[in-house]
């Protein structure tokens, strides 16, 4: 991959009217939709970048859905008619869309309303390869396989910390708002307990303490399947749990997400704390040691790092890139 793969990107330049939605961000990338940005502006400083199409095996549609989002000429309304006039344009001005229907182009989204923008550009929706936070198996438009899973990780700066398993006290933590009946019911059943620590709002103590305090961190679904709390877990060395059905979790042709992390069913939240009681310390152990290896690929970096977030997301790429280049 590191050595054959090529991405061209459909050039604009500086003064284009939409700069601000198609070239890299300028500024460090932060919230919760930094993915989209920081993906951005590793491949723009990447190897992987090509002047050539013809030696191309992809072709990155740039434009950000996140800044689509909050530009006021667009707005949230106004995405779908935008996508379809950029497919318009693109397929006109360049020969590469038309011979392959769009199939081997990508573009990344990982704010939710993503899911929807290509509602008037069926091609990109039906053929593109769509890197996506909102990886629903179910969500209208999400094609597994064809599609990839992108982690939602919010930004941090320096190295990750250590706390052991052995001052984990907590046996599991979740905070956030109730906008989802998976988290209702979470919070509604386990509120009370002495063991696991829910909270239905933003903690008043620093959440990081939280995390670095407790030995499984929940992720639980709210309006989509994706939360930044999976990237929070394993930055603060917690094993994640996974309260999120028909989640396409990210890197999963790469990662056994069994060996870092506990799976359990919405329809199981009564059952949460025997599930993790009888998960043994030595397990545990494992578990939590494997998080700590896999942590670095949940990371994003201005410029790529080996093994960080951008080269799993460039091999998500080089699987599911075309094995036939059409000229």
């Amino acid at each position: 991959m590191n050595s054959s793969l090529k991405i061209f990107v459909y050039p604009h330049k500086p003064n284009h009217p939409f700069a601000n939605v198609l070239l890299p961000y300028k500024f460090e990338p932060g919230g919760n939709y930094a993915s989209e940005s920081y993906f951005k502006k590793a491949l723009m400083t990447s190897h992987f970048i090509t002047n050539d199409p013809s030696e191309a095996d992809l072709f990155f549609l740039p434009f950000s859905i996140a800044s689509l989002r909050h530009d006021k000429r667009v707005g949230v309304g106004g995405i779908q008619d935008f996508i379809r006039d950029y497919i318009y344009e693109i397929s006109h001005e360049y020969p590469y869309w038309n011979r392959s229907g769009g199939a081997d182009h990508f573009y990344v989204a990982c704010h939710s309303i993503g899911k929807m923008a290509m509602e008037k550009a069926v091609e990109v929706r039906g053929n593109a390869i769509q890197l996506v936070c909102s990886s629903n198996y179910f969500l209208q438009g999400y094609v597994p396989h064809k599609d990839a899973s992108v982690p939602q990780i919010w930004p941090r700066q320096g190295d990750p910390p250590n706390q052991p398993p052995s001052k984990r006290k907590t046996l599991a933590f979740y905070a956030g708002a109730m906008n989802s009946r998976v988290r209702e019911s979470l919070v509604g059943l386990w509120k009370n307990d002495s063991e696991i620590s829910v909270h239905q709002n933003r903690l008043k103590t620093p959440y990081h303490e939280s995390l670095l305090g407790s030995k499984f961190c929940i992720h639980a679904k709210g309006f989509e399947v994706n939360t930044a709390r999976i990237g929070d877990a394993l930055y603060y060395g917690c094993v994640p749990v996974i309260l999120a059905d028909h989640y396409d979790l990210p890197f999963a042709d790469t990662l056994n997400w069994k060996s870092f992390s506990v799976v359990v069913s919405t329809a199981d939240i009564p059952e949460l704390k025997k599930i993790l009681k009888e998960i043994e310390f030595e397990e545990y152990v494992k578990l939590q040691k494997n998080v700590m290896e896999v942590r670095n690929h949940f990371q994003w970096h201005t410029f790529a790092v080996n093994y960080d977030a951008f080269y799993m997301v460039m091999y998500e790429l080089w699987l599911r890139r075309t094995t036939i280049r059409v000229y």
